[in-house]
């Protein structure tokens, strides 16, 4: 991993945090899941699993640390395993396949965060399908954010990926 990319995770990672809070009076609404699903497409998996930790520690310094961060950390590290795989295939994947796995990837976040509540109260169930409006917040943020910010970031790490990897990533 080169200087270079640890910067871009860097970057990310302080944009995400400021997004997360910037947004936080919204219920579940936040640019991080798009952001760890675009350097998962574009870096890899293991570039977004670097960022789904930076990101959820740095972010619950401020907001606030508990048991659910652990599973934050786990879901936004699947997500970003998840979005790595798909960059991986060397074809061409319109955009709208990062906005469906933007939104599926909202759903799946409060599926494995409820998790936490199962671990301490035995319980799953009523938890997670009351917490089941609160995902769909998640899933339209995500999928609204990936659309504002895919093609903006996407012209970032193509010119990373031109630079120093020399491999070509296909267009949109």
């Amino acid at each position: 991993m080169n200087t270079y990319k640890l910067t871009l995770i860097a970057v990310l990672a302080a944009l995400a945090v400021v997004g997360r809070f910037a947004f936080q009076h919204i219920p579940n609404v936040q640019p991080v899941t798009t952001l760890i699903i675009i350097c998962g497409f574009f870096l890899g998996p293991v570039a977004a699993m670097i960022l789904a930790v930076l990101t959820t520690y740095l972010s619950n310094l401020f907001l606030g640390m508990g048991i659910w961060t652990i599973w934050q950390i786990v879901a936004w590290a699947l997500i970003g395993l998840g979005s790595g795989l798909i960059g991986l295939w060397k074809i061409k994947r319109p955009l709208y396949v990062l906005v469906g796995f933007a939104v599926f990837s909202g759903y799946f976040y409060g599926l494995i965060v409820s998790l936490s509540n199962y671990i301490i109260t035995g319980k799953y169930f009523a938890y997670y399908l009351a917490g089941l409006p609160f995902d769909t917040y998640h899933a339209v943020g995500n999928g609204l954010f990936m659309v504002i910010l895919y093609p903006a970031l996407s012209v970032i790490f193509k010119r990373y990926n031109k630079r120093y990897v020399h491999t070509k990533i296909p267009t949109q």
